[in-house]
């Protein structure tokens, strides 16, 4: 399936209007008596995105609907300001009424092949399946400068063949840990959204949106949904390019 591309004035306002979509969403599953499985991401992007979400829709959506995972997480603790977690805990958790179990966080501070392992099973038991593998309603993914999303970066295509549901990646720089869903994970989803914003990034979404052959064994080129949609929502300077 071809991608969407939408692109808006601001990080903001394409932030905002995410916010209502997202929220339109919730209530619709809430009209039908389902829960959500959602997996978010860090980043500037999320962060404000999630900001809007706990200051403007804190008590307009049903949020006991929704189930949170994370695409990719840092392994370090929850209070580090790495987390992705405690990003989402800062700008969105602390805001809203939900449920504690409802928001499934990756364990950054375990020994990270077992959290792979747990998380995996977590997300077994609250996820229908298609082809035996896990399906999520929607995936949030960003994108790096070097063609990266999640935690899968460029020359690790094999987490694209994987058939875990998540594994350990180390990033190439930092030799950071992280743990991250695959890519067969991610392609399973019923939706999946890239929020990108700023001018560093216009020209690795240009080689990307453009299909330049450069760009095609780059991990975010390879996220293609199996069953489901995809779309990239860009502010006018990620976009400035297309």
């Amino acid at each position: 399936m071809n991608p969407t591309v939408r692109i808006f004035p601001t990080p903001y306002e394409l932030a905002e209007k995410f916010a209502e979509e997202m929220v339109q969403m919730i209530k619709q599953a809430a009209g039908s008596n389902r829960t959500l499985k959602i997996a978010l991401s860090g980043g500037s992007t999320p962060e404000l995105l999630f900001s809007i979400l706990g200051d403007h829709f804190s008590k307009s959506s049903p949020w006991e609907y929704v189930h949170f995972f994370w695409s990719d997480e840092r392994c370090v603790p929850p209070v580090s300001p790495d987390s992705n977690f405690g990003m989402a805990f800062r700008s969105l958790f602390k805001k809203i009424k939900i449920p504690e179990g409802n928001i499934h966080r990756i364990y950054g501070e375990q020994e990270p092949a077992k959290e792979a392992i747990r998380y995996s099973d977590l997300i077994n038991q609250y996820t229908v399946k298609r082809e035996e593998v896990p399906v999520f309603d929607l995936i949030l993914l960003g994108i790096g400068e070097d063609g990266h999303t999640a935690s899968i970066f460029p020359g690790m295509n094999s987490l694209f063949d994987s058939e875990k549901i998540c594994e350990v990646s180390v990033h190439p720089v930092s030799h950071q840990k992280r743990i991250t869903l695959t890519g067969r994970t991610i392609n399973n989803a019923d939706r999946i959204k890239f929020l990108v914003t700023g001018k560093n990034k216009a020209s690795i979404l240009k080689r990307i949106l453009d299909r330049e052959k450069s760009a095609q064994n780059l991990p975010a080129s390879m996220i293609v949904p199996v069953d489901g949609s995809i779309e990239w929502l860009l502010d006018s300077e990620a976009g400035s390019l297309l």
